[in-house]
């Protein structure tokens, strides 16, 4: 009876007990939920499944206990993540529905008894964006959460921090962990996962005492790495984000003299000229990343630094790609110093992610086009930094006598009074230039040609 009442996406109402009308699966899945959670006792007609579908109303939904009321909003929230976090031909397996048995626990609980509009998963993601917007420590929000249960004892609450973190991390705001060698020689990832030792100076993977680890297994430093493709994934999960990722198509100067966006300069037209295949799907993401370091202390007395990496998408509006909303945080480098020449050991995961996403995308439900899947793909166009922090990202030294990006083996320098200085700036001139005979500035001509520019295997050899 319900085949014939599918959407065009194949998707139709789940009547388990667990979904209970407000979310949608395919046949295949919603089979699947019915067997494992059983039907909705209270479902007599079918309004979304054949029987008097001009009742049904797009703005509510029968809940089992309390009637028709008004939506909660965590209910569309969760539809995009799941409809965008599971393939197609994985929504009805076993793994993809444990994973957000949780989440649907909280949804479909009252807050407090007779409160059915203010969902228990609702009230604890606004606590804790609360928490994170005004800077509350972990400690400060445990003690919140005995407190409202002590006052008001029949709340359906988390009872702390680390259960809120656990239960948001299923919503894919999670990060992943990874064990750095003391040296920052290595990560212990992927292949050296199980590893004790670093690959490379041999040092141990845990703090030691005395020549002996501690009581419990404490790893010298933590790289906190967020992963970028399900971030990316949910920027298409809602119609409205969709369709501003496709802002920089139709929203371009069209005064080839004016430059408002990226899209207007040439590094971006001159990469789409060389990726037609790339540019020619404007989902596509193109992306920047920034770094530098900070004293997350506010102490200058403590000279513990920390690297964050962020990326920021400029398919969107030149309003909104810098907003911090949309600035996606990639890494979390640990201190105490600055990761220096080794800052490629930490970019690894990220690097990898990136060649993924390049070479072979990532299959993603684009909410702006009928939740159809399409293949998305990212690239990487440039970096954000200052000199120092440059040195570190590209790994050409910025100080010392050949210190000038530009002119790399051929700076022309020397030393002033303990410092370096850098000349020969009139070689950038036209041959004919008057300033390349003038004598005012070191009481000799410049007929020197501007220094040739490397390319990537000449960089790379």
């Amino acid at each position: 009876m319900a085949k014939p009442h599918v959407n065009d996406r194949g998707f139709i109402r789940c009547p388990c007990n667990r979904c209970i009308n407000n979310a949608q699966h395919q046949l295949e899945v919603l089979e699947t939920h019915i067997h494992r959670f059983g039907f909705m006792s209270d479902y007599n007609e079918w309004i979304y499944h054949g029987e008097n579908v001009y009742a049904a109303s797009s703005s509510n939904v029968l809940h089992p206990n309390s009637g028709v009321h008004d939506r909660d909003e965590m209910f569309e929230v969760l539809e995009d993540i799941i409809s965008n976090d599971a393939e197609v031909d994985q929504l009805g397996s076993q793994s993809s529905n444990v994973q957000y048995d949780d989440l649907f626990t909280a949804l479909n609980s009252e807050l407090y008894p007779g409160v059915s509009s203010f969902s228990s998963l609702n009230f604890l993601v606004k606590l804790m964006h609360l928490k994170v917007m005004n800077k509350w420590t972990n400690k400060s929000f445990d003690e919140l959460l005995k407190l409202l249960k002590l006052a008001f004892p029949k709340m359906d609450l988390v009872e702390s921090h680390y259960e809120a973190k656990k239960l948001m991390t299923k919503m894919g705001l999670g990060y992943q962990s990874i064990h750095v060698c003391k040296n920052d020689c290595a990560l212990f990832w992927n292949e050296n996962s199980m590893s004790e030792t670093c690959p490379v100076c041999f040092e141990s993977r845990w703090k030691m005492q005395a020549g002996r680890r501690t009581g419990k297994n404490v790893p010298h430093k933590v790289l906190r790495y967020f992963p970028l493709a399900p971030r990316l994934k949910r920027l298409f999960a809602t119609s409205k984000t969709a369709k501003l990722m496709r802002w920089h198509q139709s929203g371009k100067s069209t005064d080839n003299n004016v430059m408002r966006h990226s899209v207007d300069g040439r590094a971006w037209k001159d990469f789409d000229s060389k990726h037609t295949e790339f540019a020619d799907d404007v989902r596509n993401v193109r992306l920047g990343l920034a770094a530098d370091g900070f004293n997350p202390f506010n102490n200058m007395s403590i000279s513990y630094r920390m690297w964050p990496v962020v990326l920021t998408t400029y398919n969107l509006p030149l309003w909104l790609c810098m907003k911090p909303e949309y600035l996606m945080l990639s890494l979390l480098i640990p201190g105490p110093q600055s990761p220096g020449k080794d800052m490629d050991v930490f970019l690894r995961p990220l690097i990898e992610e990136l060649k993924e996403l390049w070479e072979n995308g990532i299959d993603t439900r684009d909410a702006g086009n009928d939740r159809k899947v399409f293949k998305l793909q990212a690239a990487l166009l440039w970096t954000v930094n200052d000199f120092p922090a440059r040195s570190s990202l590209s790994g050409w030294s910025g100080q010392g006598y050949k210190a000038c990006p530009t002119c790399n083996e051929n700076t022309p320098s020397m030393r002033v009074i303990g410092k370096t200085a850098y000349f020969g700036h009139r070689r950038f001139l036209p041959s004919t230039h008057r300033w390349r005979s003038n004598l005012d500035f070191d009481g000799r001509t410049d007929r020197k040609r501007p220094p040739r520019r490397f390319s990537s295997v000449d960089i790379m050899d």
